[in-house]
């Protein structure tokens, strides 16, 4: 694949290095993603000069190496051969890094050919390793740091290898082996995604897909204490909450240890309130959001995948852990003899959707669904850990909890959410947020499932997918976030709930047009409904897990 660095960095599994050009400057730059999105990630900019005056260069960049080019003329490359190392190979020219230092970032000369980089604001320390070339470094020293830092590689090989306090002297591969050595990574992951979709004409979407999955994984540092697929390293360089599941899904059937390290990484840190982290990264978690429940739904999906997810342990710590979920929305999110709300659009992950433009708190019927879900699966799981008593007082606040529902927010036109201390209808209905109930088809009247159906055809369903907002609606906006785009996890829920529900032919055919809205806009975060355009990060993983999720859906039923 020939790679786009403005769109997709490049980048390898567990590596918390990446490279990216910036969009308007065209700057290339070596980044680092420890910290979070908060964080500042660029490390240096990267330039090539030839006789010591910079040069117009060309990057070509493949899933296992980033190459410069002056005149057609390969001139230098970039490997990533383990995690926390980055290979340079240089020919002809100097390859100039210049630091985008801080204050008190410092590079300083231990023995020849061997650079200490101190990053201060991120808590990382950089070896700049010469190991066959001319190393050539300009970083005048003024008091608590240097002035600036400007380094030259020349003919040869070089290392920067990345750690938190102490380097461990080691002999570096050469660069043609780590190179093969990261190939043949590379193929074992593209090939656990399936052979069998590569004949299926969605190839450039499987090799976008597959990629970004892979380079988008983080190893265990600080906080996280096992591998972590980010959203991106793009933009969107955390996991978050929610998002992390359909990752896992995906990763369920092939890796599934890695699946289920997605949902531990959640599980470990939630709160005593019962409440998962809205994102956690190696340095940081925020509580400061808190979305709907869907771990249970998704591990019930998990095990239909893999029997590693039926292991009594593995099910128990899910189910134990959900429980705490369930509590949680039922101590401090629910007034009494009302549902449980929320109390700002992130927290349903519809940030800035036309249901939460009137004020706070809401209750929806979306997280009245999502919960109703997770209890009804809940006494599943009760039932196969033998825990008969809670299978049925888990199924009891399922009903009760439905019952309510129904009362509260459903009338002869729809679902419709209310707003504030005294649960004020919302007039504004045109989101479409209010039709995830369709969820819950399973305890619907056919007539209401009927009409949710049509509803979604007639003033949701576009040329590729489906908009979150009606675009009928006044409140519909371009690149609105979830005022219209689409998204690829909401599609996702859409597509199971109506295939598992009696609308198969509904289901396919959404299905079939978010895997051709990807050969329009890639893996991006969400998409114009009626362009395909990618919008906003364009190296989503969530976008890349359900693609695969729906492809290997449609080889199977082909």
């Amino acid at each position: 694949m020939n790679l786009d660095i403005r769109e997709i960095p490049f980048s390898r599994f567990g590596s918390y290095f990446c490279i990216s050009k910036e969009k308007d400057s065209e700057d290339v730059y070596i980044r680092d993603v420890h910290g979070g999105d908060d964080a500042p990630s660029k490390l240096f900019q990267v330039d090539i000069l030839q006789h010591g005056v910079e040069q117009v260069f060309e990057v070509k960049s493949s899933e296992v190496s980033l190459s410069f080019y002056l005149k057609g003329e390969r001139v230098a490359e970039i490997i990533m051969t383990e995690e926390d190392e980055l290979h340079i190979d240089v020919e002809d020219v100097e390859l100039r890094l210049r630091a985008t230092k801080g204050k008190y970032d410092s590079l300083m000369e231990l023995e020849d050919g061997m650079f200490e980089y101190h990053i201060y604001p991120k808590e990382l320390k950089l070896m700049i390793v010469n190991l066959t070339g001319e190393l050539l470094v300009d970083a005048p020293w003024n008091i608590i740091g240097n002035d600036f830092i400007d380094i030259r590689m020349k003919e040869g090989h070089f290392v920067i290898e990345s750690y938190r306090t102490v380097y461990q002297k080691k002999e570096y591969l050469p660069f043609t082996q780590g190179k093969a050595q990261v190939e043949r990574l590379y193929k074992d992951w593209f090939d656990s995604m399936n052979p069998r979709m590569t004949g299926t004409g969605y190839l450039p979407s499987l090799e976008r897909a597959s990629y970004i999955t892979w380079s988008s994984v983080v190893h265990p540092d600080g906080v996280l204490k096992d591998y972590a697929m980010y959203m991106s390293k793009l933009w969107m360089y955390n996991i978050w909450s929610w998002d992390n599941c359909f990752n896992a899904l995906n990763l369920g059937e092939k890796h599934p240890e890695l699946a289920f390290a997605q949902l531990k990484i959640f599980m470990d840190t939630q709160d005593v309130s019962g409440a998962y982290p809205d994102f956690v990264n190696d340095k940081f978690i925020s509580y400061n959001c808190i979305k709907p429940p869907i771990f249970a739904y998704v591990y019930e999906q998990l095990m239909e995948k893999n029997d590693y997810f039926k292991d009594t342990h593995r099910l128990k710590w899910v189910y134990e852990s959900t429980k705490k979920v369930m509590n949680y929305y039922d101590q401090y999110r629910t007034f009494q003899g009302r549902l449980p709300h929320y109390k700002h659009g992130n927290d349903s992950g519809w940030d800035n959707a036309s249901l939460f433009h009137v004020g706070m708190p809401v209750e929806a019927p979306d997280l009245a669904s999502f919960l109703v879900r997770t209890y009804d699966i809940l006494s599943s799981f009760a039932e196969r850990l033998g825990e008969k008593v809670e299978a049925v007082r888990f199924k009891e606040r399922a009903d009760k909890m439905f019952n309510l529902l129904i009362e509260r927010l459903f009338d002869e036109e729809g679902f419709y959410g209310s707003v504030g201390k005294n649960a004020e209808k919302i007039e504004i209905r045109s989101s479409l947020i209010l039709r995830l109930p369709v969820l819950i088809g399973y305890r619907l009247e056919k007539d209401v499932m009927d009409q949710l159906v049509s509803d979604l055809e007639a003033n949701f369903e576009t040329k590729y997918g489906l908009a979150t907002e009606s675009v009928n609606s006044p409140h519909y906006k371009d690149n609105g976030y979830w005022l219209g785009p689409i998204w690829a996890p909401v599609t996702y829920l859409f597509i199971d709930a109506l295939k598992k529900n009696g609308y198969e032919e509904a289901g396919n055919r959404l299905r079939d047009k978010f895997l051709e809205l990807t050969l329009v806009g890639g893996m991006a975060e969400n998409f114009d409904p009626h362009t395909g355009k990618g919008l906003v990060d364009t190296s989503f993983t969530w976008t890349s897990s359900v693609f695969l999720l729906l492809l290997a859906d449609k080889v199977r039923g082909d």
